[in-house]
């Protein structure tokens, strides 16, 4: 009888080369790309049923109820949402997953899966899973091979040795490179015998731990500490802090699969895509007669071979070749198509310049729901605010700035000091400065309503939670 399967869903990244759609508040794992579910949703939808445990998704503590929320919406109840407290790459995330799993299951297999992957043949990657559990279950440490299509200089490439006794269609690995030039990237492709490293990995937990043990003992050690320290905390298992901090940063490619004797891959053709660029996107993407991908309110005239997206401008070009162009409601990126890796050079250079576009969107989520600044100036800000139907905002108090608060639909109640208001539809309320006051929507429907805050200083940090339902201090 085979091993439970604990998928561990990666979902750490920060997505800088898909800028400005994707962002350190809401990096591209989180936004339905090129499905209605995001990225996350679609991996965990992928392994789902029979043979699969729930999920351990191991995810940064700034996404956790956006996680939650779209795992829920999927109907997918994880095993647990991992709370990574400090980034060290893959190594130490997989190794207190493989730990968490262990506590439930002494046998357990886990199914390694970045969130951010596109696989359009899902039958392709159930078969190629089977195959990888039968190797592991003969104690080898397995990578998912993709079957090239092009002399790609951006990835890793895996070379396959001997097939492996008892389950056709897995290997040995023979070696692994990591990111060859063109030319030896086009002799690969043609040898039939390399395969792409797809960043999927299958591995009995017990031979991972005892592996990366003889390689890196100090990242086992710090991984099995944060699990053992770690807190709950209402649906999130939060890794201690200290602990998982002196885990080395590596790789778990580097910490153990270029170093182990067990290696084996299998090689698939999944219909694969690591959406790691605008032109991956555009290779994704349904194209018109001139080879254009145009999502949104696009008139393209004279234009051919690029990828226009707009989030409710209207885009218009002409004369355009080979470009793209992204239209936020704060952003306009404008890139050559053979420069789309490079996008997170902008990234880089807000970021050196303090810019607030690196790290959100206009819309901010909440576990409560979510707001948008629609304008700001010298004192004040105003605010589109929706919260979810039967949920709280915390009962909090600002320092520096009064609100006034005006319901354009739904229901709301407020606490303002010792003071229960209930207002609908068109009615409006005022948050003194310093006053005690708690938000929530006590009806079924969505509530709407606009903020204008004033005031000497209007950050998000300028809040005293004096009690909050998801526990945020």
């Amino acid at each position: 009888m085979q091993a439970k399967i604990f998928p561990v869903i990666l979902s750490g990244g920060s997505g800088t080369r898909l800028w400005p759609l994707s962002r350190d508040l809401l990096p591209k794992q989180l936004i339905p790309l090129v499905a209605s579910n995001s990225l996350l949703a679609e991996t965990a939808r992928r392994v789902a049923g029979a043979g699969f445990a729930g999920p351990l998704v191991v995810c940064n503590e700034d996404h956790r109820f956006i996680v939650a929320e779209q795992l829920r919406a999927v109907g997918c109840t994880p095993t647990a949402i991992v709370l990574e407290p400090v980034a060290r790459n893959t190594a130490p995330a997989v190794a207190a997953a493989a730990a968490i799993a262990l506590a439930r299951d002494p046998d357990a297999l886990l199914l390694v899966l970045p969130s951010d992957h596109v696989i359009s043949d899902e039958a392709a990657f159930a078969k190629a899973a089977a195959m990888a559990a039968k190797a592991a279950e003969r104690g080898k440490l397995v990578t998912f091979g993709i079957t090239p299509t092009k002399p790609e200089t951006g990835y890793g490439y895996i070379a396959r040795g001997k097939v492996l006794d008892g389950v056709p269609g897995a290997y040995e690995v023979e070696r692994f490179v990591e990111k060859p030039d063109r030319a030896t990237a086009e002799s690969y492709v043609a040898s039939g015998t390399w395969t792409w490293n797809s960043g999927m990995f299958l591995f009995p937990a017990k031979l991972l731990l005892a592996e990366l043990s003889r390689f890196d003992a100090a990242i086992v050690d710090a991984a099995m500490k944060s699990v053992e320290k770690a807190e709950s905390d209402l649906v999130f298992t939060r890794l201690n802090r200290d602990a998982f901090a002196d885990a080395p940063s590596q790789s778990i490619d580097y910490a153990l699969m270029e170093k182990t004797d067990k290696a084996a891959v299998v090689p698939a053709d999944l219909g694969w895509s690591d959406v790691g660029s605008w032109s991956a996107m555009w290779e994704l993407g349904d194209k018109d007669n001139h080879g254009n991908v145009a999502i949104g309110d696009v008139i393209a005239l004279d234009t051919e071979g690029c990828y226009l997206r707009g989030d409710g401008h209207l885009i218009a070009t002409l004369g355009l070749k080979d470009v793209v162009l992204v239209v936020g409601k704060d952003v306009v990126m404008a890139a050559s198509k053979d420069r789309a890796q490079d996008v997170k050079k902008i990234v880089t250079e807000l970021k050196s310049r303090g810019r607030k576009e690196a790290e959100a969107h206009p819309v901010v989520f909440r576990p409560w729901g979510n707001y948008e600044t629609i304008d700001a100036g010298p004192g004040f800000q105003v605010k589109r605010i929706t919260v979810k139907p039967g949920q709280k905002l915390s009962l909090q108090k600002h320092a520096h700035r009064a609100e006034h608060w005006v319901v354009v639909s739904g229901t709301a109640r407020v606490t303002r000091d010792d003071d229960i208001l209930t207002l609908r539809a068109n009615m409006s309320t005022y948050i003194p400065l310093g006053a005690v006051h708690r938000l929530e929507n006590p009806g079924t429907s969505p509530l709407e309503l606009i903020e204008v805050q004033s005031g000497s200083y209007l950050g998000e940090d300028d809040i005293v939670r004096l009690s909050d339902d998801y526990g945020r201090q």
